[in-house]
């Protein structure tokens, strides 16, 4: 995914705008034509869009305009802009940042990108195909970007003769799309990129638009400048020499800050004042949005990457648990209950969706029910937080109120968001801390907690090796307790089936049940298939590692399913168990667990005394 240009708010001279649509509506060729009839482009790119090479010209002799803007080979040889293409040019009244933005339905995420930063969206329709799923999605994802204003181009009208009724029509078909995204203006436009017409000059094919052309409405749209937000700046590092010099380094995010102003650190809440503010070019009376500055303070605070200095009279929201919207990138879905690392501003947390309200059906506008997002489906939900961070609102500020989800295993970016507001409930709750700690209680039983997590697949032998594990530790006076799958689900998890979202809720509930168990100084064994790395990974994190023991029951799939002792394998080939593990549901074998059992060259006896070797080693039995 292409980084969006940084910089500062909008202002009257300055306009970011995107092109979004649908593929093979032109996006590439009308930017090629804006740039082409403004006569910015440079000596080289053109040259390069009118060569013999028939590969790179458009029917007619015409260069072609796309390949001014489509600058990666495979959009070049597939015909799709893939990357979002920025560029930059200015005229008589007004400097402008284009951003192209993919039209296919899995670059969603890149357009989610373009329109991050985007004042303007300007959004094509093909004549000949009308408003399509793709038009629905892309206005969505602009109206929730925060972006209120909307060019309507109606492109390819040369391929319709110019017909009035068909352009009226596709205006009446938007129209409630945009008043249901609540869109502050919707300018439309009937354009032929490939030929010019209303781009720059307006078509003498089309007498009956009187409208501006889209480089007029362009350079004269209003685009309101944010209203005064407060000073937030994330520190992204710490800046010392050995004179003594200590300095808090990174971009201002919102308002300004000068020499003297009061601030406050988040989360510590530490207040002090602005001594310097520092760059290469020389100290500064003033920092702005945009601007990169290291900042020192005249009191000695504590202060790490990740924290924000934000206007003492004005701090941001804190809190750890928020709604937001979301737009999911991912092949894999998001599964509620499920962590996913979280980057906020220059803070990395632990997050997860707590609750998913709805998600939006781009065909009918309508919110619906749903317990899982899919790629590139659009969603609010409520996430919950490892600990609390400051942010604002996402209408109020995008920098300091928009996120990312990275996957835990793969640390590929799974999900944007936009937060709406914090859950109140989240203020209103405090550890409350107690005499008896877990080094107390594991005192007490003259031993140390740890959680002995058995996974695989259904019939390995996990909870046979788990039970004898147990016996030979409580025959030793170790204190014990084990968590297995099937009785859990009689009680504590009885509410759960077997889809993906229910498995990752299973696992989350037992997870937290193993700590509380762990806390309470007991050496825990948990047998679950636990078929899913993240969540195996999520139980390390919460147990913590020192604590914690994978052991993989590794047996084929042949051989699970000739033992099949509870007749579940049979059931599943034969249809009457689906989201089966193994059979038409996918187990994630561990990469590295502390313990791997290969129970084809290891008795029950054998797989019980590597255990118990491994708990000698770590120190939690003699």
């Amino acid at each position: 995914m292409a980084p969006a240009p940084t910089g500062g708010p909008a202002s009257a001279d300055m306009l970011r705008f995107i092109t979004c649509g649908s593929v093979d509506d032109g996006k590439s060729t009308l930017i090629g034509r804006l740039l082409f009839d403004a006569k910015v482009i440079p000596d080289d790119h053109l040259t390069a869009a009118t060569r013999n090479d028939h590969a790179y010209r458009a029917p007619g002799g015409i260069p072609d305009l796309a390949l001014l803007v489509d600058g990666l080979q495979v959009e070049r040889e597939q015909g799709i802009t893939i990357d979002v293409g920025y560029r930059f040019f200015a005229t008589a009244r007004r400097r402008f940042i284009i951003a192209d933005t993919p039209g296919h339905e899995q670059y969603t995420r890149n357009m989610a990108t373009g329109a991050s930063t985007a004042d303007v969206a300007v959004i094509l329709v093909d004549a000949r195909k009308g408003v399509l799923r793709q038009t629905r999605r892309h206005s969505a994802i602009v109206a929730l970007m925060g972006i209120r204003h909307v060019v309507l181009a109606v492109n390819k009208m040369d391929l319709i003769d110019y017909g009035e009724a068909r352009f009226e029509e596709i205006v009446a078909t938007y129209k409630p799309i945009a008043e249901q995204l609540s869109v502050q203006s919707v300018a439309a436009l009937p354009l032929s990129a490939l030929l010019g017409d209303n781009v720059i000059q307006p078509s003498i094919a089309m007498p009956w638009y009187r409208g501006p052309t889209l480089l007029h409405h362009l350079e004269t749209v209003s685009v309101e400048l944010p209203k005064t937000q407060p000073f937030r700046l994330a520190v992204q590092c710490i800046n010392r020499d050995a004179s003594g010099f200590r300095g808090y380094a990174g971009t201002v995010l919102g308002g300004g800050i000068g020499p003297g102003d009061e601030v406050v650190v988040l989360p510590s809440g530490m207040r002090g004042h602005v001594e310097r503010i520092v760059t290469w070019e020389g100290d500064l009376a003033q920092a702005v949005a945009g601007q990169a500055v290291t900042v020192t303070l005249a009191e000695p605070i504590d202060i790490a990457r990740g924290d924000m200095i934000a206007a003492a009279d004005q701090p941001p929201q804190m809190t750890d648990q928020f709604a937001a919207h979301l737009v999911w990138m991912d092949e894999a879905p998001m599964l509620p209950g499920r962590h996913y690392l979280m980057h906020l501003g220059t803070a990395k947390l632990t997050a997860m969706v707590s609750e998913l309200k709805h998600v939006l059906d781009i065909d009918s506008g309508q919110h619906k029910a749903a317990k899982q997002l899919a790629m590139n489906d659009i969603g609010f939900a409520n996430l919950s937080l490892d600990r609390a961070v400051p942010f604002d609102a996402y209408a109020e500020n995008r920098e300091t109120g928009s996120f990312i989800l990275i996957d835990r295993v793969s640390n590929a970016t799974v999900g944007a968001g936009m937060i709406r507001f914090p859950l109140r409930r989240a203020t209103n709750l405090t550890w409350q801390d107690f005499t008896v700690d877990k080094r107390a209680r594991a005192a007490i039983k003259g031993q140390q907690p740890a959680v002995l997590w058995f996974t695989g697949l259904s019939g390995a032998g996990k909870s046979t090796i788990a039970d004898s594990v147990e016996r030979r530790l409580h025959a030793l006076g170790r204190h014990t307790y084990t968590l297995d799958g099937d009785n859990v689900r009689h009680g504590l998890n009885r509410d759960l089936g077997f889809t993906d979202a229910d498995r990752v809720e299973n696992i989350r509930r037992v997870v937290e049940t193993a700590r509380l168990f762990a806390d309470a100084g007991l050496i825990v064994l948990v047998s679950f298939i636990s078929p899913f790395r993240a969540e195996r990974q999520l139980a390390r994190d919460r147990v913590g590692a020192e604590e914690f023991i994978e052991i993989f029951v590794d047996t084929t799939l042949a051989e699970c399913e000739r033992r099949d002792p509870k007749g579940l394998y049979r059931k599943a080939r034969t249809g009457q168990l689906p989201n089966f593990t193994g059979i038409d549901s996918a187990y994630e074998p561990p990469p590295r667990p502390e313990l791997h059992l290969r129970t084809a060259n290891h008795s029950v006896e054998q797989a019980t005394d590597l255990i118990l070797e491994t708990l000698r080693q770590r120190g939690i039995i003699d």
